[in-house]
């Protein structure tokens, strides 16, 4: 990736915020919600009404108490980076994008996803970096959430 582009700030005509494919997701009835809500550029997680804890990937039992008084809750989108690995050797499609930046983000709400850190080289991202939510279009109508340094 080069420069100022990859962050998406829409001056090249280009609605992607990076330049790694964007495939249309696969959807559920667990995750539809989730995804018609990334076509608005929202983040939605799922939250306990019980316990209160916020988890991800969505599904309809808390991971915490089992409840399954559980319902959509909107991320603020930003967080920071638990984990992550540069990838620099991949096949198909992802294997014209090498090196990227495949990581764990850890929202500010507690969950984790497994997401890309775009607009930044693979060098200087680190542990513990905080990050935002970039949403990059896809060949579907939803959008697939990236993260991007702060």
């Amino acid at each position: 990736m080069s420069g100022s582009d990859d962050r998406g700030d829409g001056s090249d005509g280009d609605d992607r915020d990076s330049d790694l494919p964007a495939p249309a997701p696969d959807r559920s009835p667990e995750t539809a919600a989730f995804w018609e809500a990334t076509a608005d550029d929202r983040l939605l997680v799922r939250g306990c009404a019980d316990c209160g804890a916020a988890f991800h990937p969505p599904r309809a039992i808390c991971p915490e108490c089992h409840s399954d008084e559980t319902e959509w809750i909107e991320a603020g989108g930003r967080g920071t980076v638990y984990t992550y690995s540069v990838m620099r050797q991949n096949h198909g499609p992802f294997g014209e994008a090498v090196p990227y930046v495949l990581a764990y983000v850890e929202l500010a709400e507690g969950p984790r996803l497994l997401t890309n850190v775009v607009g930044v080289d693979g060098d200087d991202v680190e542990i513990g970096q905080e990050v935002e939510v970039v949403f990059d279009e896809t060949d579907g109508d939803a959008k697939l959430p990236r993260f991007t340094p702060v």
